[in-house]
């Protein structure tokens, strides 16, 4: 597994110390859990919409992207995820990591100060070469779209 060395800055020292960076739960993960930096909590109503702070900027490698995914126990348990999911953090960028949050289930949410909304995935990229085309190779699968599997 390769290791890339990622920046982190805390945005309000401050204010933030007490939060923990993020960091993988386990030895498998391939995110970085990320914490919630409110100055207390939010509840957020079925179909509500939040931007969370994190408190957090990050110095991404050139040819690299963070993408920001909704941790999947939230999402089963209280149906809380993220309205742009994934999310992208392209490697120039160096502003807070924000966390747009939905609650998509069916009773009011809480977020605390601390509580791990969202996850950090660290992705190489790479940059393509368009070609216009009047004419596209054959495939089998050819232009058949969604469901075309039969799922």
């Amino acid at each position: 597994m390769k290791t890339v060395t990622v920046g982190v800055r805390r945005l309000f020292p401050d204010r933030d110390h007490d939060l923990p960076l993020p960091g993988y739960m386990s030895s498998g993960a391939a995110g970085l859990d990320l914490p919630a930096a409110l100055e207390g909590e939010v509840t957020l109503a079925p179909g509500e919409i939040r931007l969370i702070p994190t408190g957090l900027a990050l110095a991404i490698p050139e040819g690299y992207e963070g993408q920001i995914r909704p941790r999947s126990g939230l999402a089963l348990r209280h149906g809380i995820g993220l309205v742009n999911s994934p999310g992208t953090i392209d490697s120039d960028y160096r502003g807070e990591i924000g966390l747009p949050v939905i609650n998509l289930g069916p009773k009011p949410y809480t977020i605390r100060r601390g509580d791990r909304v969202a996850q950090l995935v660290i992705q190489a990229v790479c940059r393509v070469d368009l070609r216009l085309s009047l004419e596209l190779d054959d495939t089998e699968r050819g232009a058949q779209g969604f469901g075309h599997s039969g799922a």
